[in-house]
């Protein structure tokens, strides 16, 4: 066990004849008991700095540690956004395309009928043209025909005998 202040102020030695100076040894031994003093404080300081340091040294492992697990699971997460971004783009571009074949497949549908239409309607024109032709020719003949000089002239003529025996 070591000693301490108390223990060396308390300290009693064995006279002898011809001695140490009673004095001198008082004053040394107080001089040493303060230095001791001095140096057990120093040591009781020193031990709960230690201490204090000891204690800041874990809480900043802890935020250390702390920091560490965040970064790696701010790694995960931003790992897992980008496959999950990757793999909704997939499917976005494969939904776009699969529309984009739709479309097209429609448009070429529509052309299709179109182009049906179109020809359907100009055979029924060209019918229709030669329907015409044909009735505004057979119209045209009968114009040139002397039925309608005779149907003038019997009109005429039965109109004028009328008037004549009426008066």
């Amino acid at each position: 066990m070591p000693l301490t202040p108390l223990d060396i102020h308390n300290k009693e030695f064995t006279r002898g004849f011809r001695g140490y100076d009673e004095d001198e040894v008082n004053e040394f031994l107080d001089q040493v008991i303060k230095d001791y003093e001095l140096v057990i404080r120093e040591k009781k300081e020193l031990t709960e700095k230690v201490t204090q340091l000891t204690e800041r040294l874990g809480h900043f492992t802890n935020i250390e540690e702390t920091l560490n697990k965040s970064i790696l699971i701010a790694q995960e997460t931003a790992e897992e956004v980008r496959g999950n971004a990757t793999k909704e783009s997939k499917l976005i571009i494969k939904e776009a395309e699969k529309n984009a074949d739709r479309i097209i497949n429609e448009a070429l549908s529509k052309s299709r009928r179109i182009s049906m239409d179109t020809e359907e309607l100009k055979k029924q024109a060209k019918v229709f043209r030669t329907r015409l032709r044909m009735l505004v020719q057979a119209q045209l003949e009968m114009l040139g025909t002397d039925d309608w000089e005779d149907l003038f002239e019997s009109e005429i003529g039965e109109e004028l005998e009328l008037v004549d025996n009426e008066s």
